[in-house]
């Protein structure tokens, strides 16, 4: 069975500008994908000096794939499309 990995970004900018919503979200996550997500919390994903917009944060890290913007849906339908690709 195939598992995502799902990194969501704990950084100042992003709990502020929406992360702390994912961070409530991850138990959501959890159940509706059962055993195929791997999630982690992780303290940075220096995205936002990577692309000079703090505009996009929240971000997220799924399977390599940086998602700015992250909210429940977007991140539900990426991994809903990784799946399907197995």
């Amino acid at each position: 069975m195939k598992k995502v990995k799902l990194q969501v970004c704990n950084g100042t900018t992003c709990f502020v500008m929406g992360g702390a919503d994912m961070q409530n979200m991850v138990d959501q996550l959890m159940v509706k994908f059962k055993d195929c997500l791997e999630i982690e919390r992780v303290r940075c994903l220096n995205a936002c000096s990577l692309s000079d917009n703090f505009a996009k944060a929240p971000y997220a890290n799924i399977d390599g794939q940086l998602v700015g913007n992250a909210n429940f849906q977007t991140i539900t339908k990426i991994i809903e499309e990784k799946l399907s690709n197995d």
